[in-house]
């Protein structure tokens, strides 16, 4: 049976919650086994990414979070430096599904977390589900 693990950066439990139930929706709705694990920040998303790589029990990734921009540089180097660590591991053959969300205000967070309106948890999972079955199709 294939597993997909979803890493979540666990900062605003409300939009994360919304994340999490689309992408654990998508994934059983395939058939899939999920697990999950948290991370403090979306700056560790890849290196938990990379951790759980190397032990082999995983089939693809789902990339979970929130930044919201602030007052500060900060919001730039999260956004930029987590989807440049994701990618990065991308490029090394890992099926994986982005959804660190990087928006301007909670109203723009809402409105893609939740799974009755953009649903971008769900479509993270879907991403790295299609990234795994293009992965078998190339093998």
């Amino acid at each position: 049976m294939r597993r997909i693990l979803i890493v979540e950066a666990r900062f605003y439990d409300h939009l994360n919650d919304m994340l999490v139930t689309g992408a654990v929706g998508a994934i059983e709705a395939a058939g899939y086994e999920v697990e999950l694990v948290t991370v403090p920040g979306a700056l560790e998303v890849p290196g938990a990414i990379a951790m759980a790589a190397e032990s082999g029990r995983y089939d693809a990734f789902v990339a979970l979070g929130v930044v919201i921009r602030g007052e500060t540089y900060h919001f730039e180097i999260v956004s930029n430096e987590s989807a440049r660590g994701i990618m990065a591991l991308t490029m090394d053959g890992l099926a994986i599904g982005n959804g660190i969300l990087t928006t301007e205000n909670e109203e723009q967070a809402i409105r893609r977390a939740d799974p009755a309106q953009l649903d971008k948890g769900g479509g993270a999972a879907r991403a790295a589900m299609a990234m795994m079955d293009l992965a078998d199709r190339l093998r």
